[in-house]
């Protein structure tokens, strides 16, 4: 169930929202929320968000929108959400609808029913860009170059057995998604 509510400001949207996504256990998506958050986090989307704000002017629909792209793609989401606050222009409404269903895909693990349609609706799939060969590598080196040592960086922590020093649990990510959840849960089961 994807929902978008309408009215005015102080109609009651938020007070509706709570129960609606109560009900129907589905994420309520604030883009305040979501910009608040992008800017805290200091992303390149609230980098831009806070230029805006600070200049007293409104975010620009491209801004909103990737927040809104990225948040929808969640896993949370795959069952639908509640928009607050979005969309507000035609230019929103209409990248809404581009969007899709949020549902995410993969080629081996976990490929649609039909091969280029959404389990649910139907609704022919979008790559994004971000998941092409190309993009996939670049981002792969990235990860080698920066972002691996990390395992090693926590490795050391929890090999010295401190207080309070965390716990490094590795997971074969190359299996099926249950079987990665699984293992997860498992590892997660032995520590906690």
């Amino acid at each position: 169930m994807r929902l978008v509510l309408l009215g005015p400001p102080g109609a009651g949207k938020g007070t509706q929202a709570h129960a609606i996504c109560d009900r129907y256990r589905i994420p309520q998506i604030s883009t305040g929320d979501m910009l608040r958050a992008a800017v805290a986090a200091g992303s390149a989307l609230g980098r831009q968000a806070k230029a805006a704000m600070d200049a007293g002017g409104l975010v620009a629909d491209e801004v909103i929108i990737g927040l809104v792209q990225e948040r929808i793609g969640q896993p949370d989401c795959a069952s639908g959400f509640l928009l607050d606050g979005f969309p507000r222009t035609v230019a929103q409404a209409e990248a809404l609808r581009d969007a899709g269903s949020g549902r995410v895909y993969h080629v081996v693990f976990n490929p649609p029913k039909v091969e280029g349609r959404d389990d649910l609706t139907g609704e022919p799939l979008v790559q994004r860009d971000d998941d092409r060969e190309e993009t996939i590598r670049r981002r792969l080196a990235t990860y080698h170059a920066q972002t691996a040592v990390l395992a090693s960086f926590y490795g050391s922590m929890a090999d010295r057995g401190l207080p309070g020093a965390p716990v490094l649990i590795t997971i074969d990510g190359s299996r099926s998604i249950d079987a990665v959840r699984r293992s997860i849960l498992s590892e997660l089961e032995k520590v906690g």
